[in-house]
């Protein structure tokens, strides 16, 4: 996942409960391979996950939960009130990850590649590593009704996950394409299917040219 990878990739995000997961199946379906960070990192704090020991040995064992794995409520009530904190969990998961991707990349067999990562804007770098950024925007109310609706979260439970996020002023600054997402999954097809079109373009171009920005 570097400026001379030999595929073309696109950098998926969006603030929760914008519809990132559906818009990465739609893309799947159309033959792009999905490389999920959110997944990646939760293989990596699972059960034997290969995270696991050097979180044990950095928070204690009490972040463990019954089964071996990653006690994720209490890590996020942490995180969320430590800055310290988050930075060390960074430290030993955003390694992991990257060289996660990098092996799922190598692997991949789609037309193109597109990595979702939520927090692409905040974490740093991803910009720089891909050849797009498409963010998927819908307005703030709707992403908190979402969310309460599929978490059963509090609004205000929202709004401080909203508010660790980057902005959506910010997100769509980092953006060469964009998704408006709110609507129904009918409003969605015909943007996907037309960046659908625009990426294999990008990705015959890239092919024996080496990558850059497009």
């Amino acid at each position: 996942m570097n400026m001379d990878a030999p595929y073309f990739s696109v950098g998926l995000t969006g603030g929760i409960g914008c519809g990132k997961s559906t818009v990465a199946d739609l893309f799947a379906a159309r033959g792009a391979s999905i490389i999920d960070t959110d997944q990646i990192a939760h293989s990596l704090t699972a059960p034997d996950g290969a995270a696991m020991p050097a979180l044990v040995a950095e928070f204690g064992p009490s972040y463990a939960d019954a089964n071996g794995a990653l006690d994720r409520a209490k890590m996020r009530a942490l995180v969320f009130s430590d800055a310290n904190a988050k930075a060390r969990l960074e430290a030993i998961l955003h390694p992991r990850i990257r060289q996660a991707t990098l092996t799922a990349a190598a692997e991949a067999t789609g037309s193109y590649v597109i990595f979702a990562v939520p927090l692409l804007v905040e974490s740093g770098g991803w910009v720089e590593r891909v050849n797009r950024v498409l963010v998927i925007d819908c307005l703030e109310s709707l992403q908190v009704a979402r969310v309460m609706a599929r978490n059963n979260l509090a609004e205000e439970q929202v709004k401080a996950i909203m508010a660790s996020q980057a902005t959506r002023t910010m997100r769509l600054a980092a953006a060469d394409d964009v998704i408006d997402n709110n609507g129904d999954l009918a409003a969605l097809e015909p943007q996907i299917a037309q960046l659908h079109d625009v990426y294999l373009a990008f990705s015959k171009r890239i092919t024996g040219m080496g990558s850059q920005r497009l």
